[in-house]
C-alpha cells in the first residue's frame, strides 16, 4: 500500500514554513503540494492521501470536492484542513479559525465591545469576520479593491478599534508594501496580520512606530498546524508544543543584524557568528562591491557617497527580505533611515560599540582624516533609533560574538 500523502495544497508555495512545524510535531512526510487549478481535483482523489493544508487560492474552491465539511468551517465559509478518514471519505475542517483566536489572544488584542476592520475578501477573511464576531466584536467591516467599503473611502471606518490584514500585500518577496496607512484609524488599538514573512510587514512596522500592539502571523500558523495535526492523526497535542515550535521558529527565521561605528568589529564579529552558529554571514559592503565591480573608495572617488548610499539602500532591501542569516552592514548604513525598516523586518538589531581609539580608519573613506568623536556623536542617536541592543565589543573577538548569540537566543525566541 502507497505511503499516506501530508502536506499543504496550494498555488505558489516557495514562501511557505508548514514542513518545518509538521516536521517539528512528527509528521516527517508532510511536504509542498503546489497545483494549477485543473490538478485539484486529481490530488484530493487519491487513496493514499491522509491529510492536507490548504491555502491560497484553494480554500474555498476545494469545499465541493469533500464529502463532509465541518460545521464551523461550513459556517465560516472556507476550509484548510483535509483528512481522509478510514471510511474513504474526505472531510475538510478550518483550523485556521483556533489559529487566529490564538494568534489575537497572545497580542492582548480584545474584540469585546470592538469595531474591526478586515483587509481583504478572500478565504483567510472570512475566518477573520467569524472570529472576530464570535470573539466579541460589535461590528465587522471588510475592505475590498471594489466593493462597497474600499480603499478609496477608508475615512467612512476611521472609528475602528482592530485592523486585520488577510491580504497577501507585504508578504516576501514584495517587502515593504503596506495595504494601508493607519494613521487612517486614530483609534485603532491592535493590529493583526497574517502574514508571518517577513516577521514584520510594513503594516506591522508602522503599528510597532505607532505603539499599537500587534501580531504577524506565525502564531496563527503554527496553532492551526497544531490543530491539523490532531485532525490528521486523531490525537490531542499538548498546548506547550504551540509555543515550543514558535520559539523555535523564531529563533530559526530571525536574522542577526550588526551595526556599529566603521572598524567596531562588525565582520570580524559576524565571522566568529557564522562559525559559533552554523549560519550565512552576508556582508552588505561586499555585496555592493560585487554588484559594482569595484571597491568602495572607488565608488566614492569616482561617484561619490550619494551613488553609494543609493546602492547601500537596494542591497539593504535585498539582504534584509532574508531569513535566517547573519546581516553585517557599513557604519554609515543609519544614516538613511530607509534602510531601518529592511533591517527591522527580520532582525533582531545589535549595535557594537568599541573605544574610538580602537576604530581601524585604513580602506573606510569617511574615516581617514575624520573626525571620530564628532562622527560618533553624530552617530549615536541614529544608531540608537535602529538597534535592539548594545553588545560591547572590548573583549575578544569569539567572547563578543558569544554574547551576541546568548542575547539573540534569549529574546529573539518571543
Amino acid at each position: 500500500m502507497d505511503a499516506k500523502i501530508y502536506g499543504l495544497l496550494g498555488r505558489t508555495l516557495g514562501h511557505s514554513w508548514s514542513v518545518p512545524i509538521h516536521k517539528a510535531l512528527g509528521c516527517d512526510s508532510y511536504q509542498l503540494y503546489e497545483r494549477e487549478p485543473e490538478a485539484v481535483a486529481a490530488l484530493l482523489a487519491q487513496s493514499n492521501l491522509g491529510g492536507l493544508n490548504v491555502t491560497i487560492p484553494y480554500k474555498r474552491t476545494v469545499m465541493p470536492l469533500c464529502d463532509e465539511i465541518d460545521e464551523a468551517a461550513r459556517a465560516i465559509g472556507a476550509v484548510n484542513t483535509l483528512v481522509r478518514r478510514a471510511d474513504g471519505k474526505l472531510y475538510a475542517y478550518n483550523t485556521d479559525a483556533a489559529g487566529f483566536c490564538y494568534m489575537a489572544g497572545r497580542a492582548g488584542i480584545d474584540f469585546a465591545g470592538a469595531k474591526a476592520v478586515i483587509l481583504g475578501s478572500g478565504g483567510a477573511s472570512l475566518t477573520a469576520q467569524a472570529m472576530s464576531r464570535k470573539l466579541g466584536a460589535r461590528e465587522v467591516v471588510v475592505i475590498s479593491r471594489a466593493g462597497a467599503d474600499n480603499y478609496g473611502n477608508l475615512e467612512r471606518h476611521d472609528d475602528a478599534d482592530i485592523v486585520v490584514n488577510t491580504t497577501p500585500v507585504g508578504m516576501y518577496p514584495r517587502c515593504g508594501e503596506a495595504a494601508v496607512d493607519l494613521t487612517a484609524f486614530p483609534k485603532c488599538r491592535g493590529v493583526l496580520d497574517v502574514i508571518y514573512n517577513p516577521r514584520r510587514t510594513a503594516l506591522l512596522l508602522q503599528a510597532e512606530a505607532l505603539g499599537i500592539p500587534y501580531s504577524d502571523g506565525l502564531p496563527m500558523l503554527v496553532a492551526q498546524a497544531v490543530a491539523a495535526e490532531e485532525h490528521f492523526f486523531e490525537k490531542s497535542i499538548s498546548a506547550s508544543e504551540t509555543e515550543r515550535i514558535l520559539s523555535s521558529l523564531r529563533r530559526e527565521m530571525t536574522n542577526i543584524v550588526l551595526i556599529g561605528m566603521p572598524g567596531c568589529g562588525k565582520s570580524t564579529v559576524g565571522e566568529a557568528l557564522a562559525h559559533l552558529t552554523g549560519r550565512e554571514a552576508i556582508d552588505i559592503d561586499a555585496e555592493i562591491v560585487k554588484r559594482a565591480g569595484k571597491s568602495i573608495p572607488d565608488i566614492f572617488a569616482s561617484e561619490g557617497e550619494a551613488a553609494f548610499r543609493a546602492l547601500e539602500r537596494e542591497e539593504t532591501a535585498r539582504v534584509g527580505a532574508l531569513s535566517g542569516k547573519i546581516i553585517l552592514t557599513g557604519g554609515g548604513v543609519v544614516k538613511d533611515q530607509r534602510n531601518n525598516a529592511p533591517l527591522r523586518q527580520n532582525g533582531r538589531i545589535y549595535e557594537l560599540q568599541r573605544p574610538l581609539d580602537l576604530l581601524p580608519t585604513d580602506g573606510r573613506p569617511l574615516s581617514q582624516g575624520a573626525d571620530l568623536a564628532a562622527m560618533a556623536r553624530e552617530r549615536a542617536p541614529l544608531y540608537a533609533r535602529f538597534r535592539d541592543a548594545v553588545i560591547d565589543n572590548t573583549g575578544t573577538v569569539e567572547e563578543t560574538a558569544e554574547k551576541v548569540w546568548r542575547d539573540f537566543c534569549e529574546h529573539s525566541g518571543t
